[in-house]
């Protein structure tokens, strides 16, 4: 199992470079950051660009994997998208990672619609997911892509030289419905999820760990369907929203990964503290996990 974190782009890069540094000193698998115009309670608050956020970061770091958890459709097109994404990789070294999602329908959702304009049904964000992962791929593979849909369309798109990670730069694709997971499944190199929203205030641990098991399960069964064995798929769980506290002491922590470890799962994502948010934790025992948390499962 490895242990990764999220570093929200809320931080002025004269501290964010700290903060970075500080995740691969202390051994991180991987730092991801969020991909959003806005975000929740940090709507009225500073939030940064992903992807430059992202490339500052790659300067600032030697080993360190890095990536979005996740970006989406919502406000995003696959064609500069792509030449983003092969200019992070180039600039990393080969350490991006992307997370991908089918996205919802907070400030992303809305911020480019007009007045009256409504956002994206959920199936309609299933749609563009649909459409907009394979069309990545493609232009992520190869030196030069044409293809018109009826939600996107790539002309002559070229991106030469392509990724440094061959055939093309990691997919962590975030599903829990049937489309996503097949997209999941023929696409991803790693699956992620946040487990079951609907247990986050009301359930308990016992019926999110039943819930992330069924999950997996159909995650099997999506691969299957594509002909793929998602057993080899990375599967990485986001922490943070699930009825869990696995922040609050090491040993909590070391339940919490042990559990999900025989679950199936081999990447567990933990929130950078951030005080006076829904992601506070005590600093000592957040760097206490890092450094040794992952040796106490034998």
């Amino acid at each position: 199992m490895r242990l990764s974190t999220v570093i929200l782009p809320i931080h002025r890069w004269t501290e964010g470079r700290k903060v970075w540094r500080r995740a691969e000193e202390l051994g991180f698998h991987a730092a991801y950051t969020y991909d959003h115009l806005s975000w929740r309670s940090f709507r009225d608050q500073p939030w940064f660009g992903a992807v430059p956020t992202l490339t500052a970061a790659a300067a600032a770091t030697d080993r360190i994997r890095i990536g979005t958890l996740v970006t989406s459709p919502n406000f995003r097109h696959p064609v500069t998208l792509a030449k983003e994404l092969i200019s992070l990789d180039d600039i990393s070294d080969g350490r991006v990672t992307l997370g991908i999602g089918a996205g919802g329908n907070g400030f992303d959702a809305t911020t480019l619609r007009g007045s009256g304009e409504e956002p994206w049904t959920p199936r309609e964000r299933a749609d563009h997911f649909d459409a907009f992962v394979p069309l990545l791929d493609r232009l992520l593979r190869e030196p030069s892509v044409t293809q018109e849909g009826p939600l996107y369309t790539a002309n002559e798109a070229r991106n030469i030289p392509g990724c440094v990670q061959r055939p093309r730069l990691p997919f962590a694709v975030a599903a829990t419905g049937p489309r996503g997971l097949k997209l999941a499944a023929r696409y991803g190199q790693a699956w992620v999820t946040t487990g079951d929203p609907k247990l986050f205030e009301a359930g308990t641990p016992e019926q999110s760990v039943a819930a992330l098991r069924g999950q997996i399960e159909r995650l099997g069964e999506a691969g299957e369907a594509v002909g793929r064995d998602t057993r080899e798929l990375d599967k990485i769980l986001l922490t943070g929203f699930t009825p869990d506290r696995p922040l609050t002491s090491f040993d909590a922590f070391v339940d919490f990964a042990g559990t999900h470890f025989a679950l199936g799962f081999t990447e567990i994502v933990l929130h950078w503290p951030v005080q006076d948010s829904d992601f506070a934790a005590d600093e000592a025992i957040f760097e206490r996990i890092a450094t040794e948390g992952l040796s106490q499962l034998g």
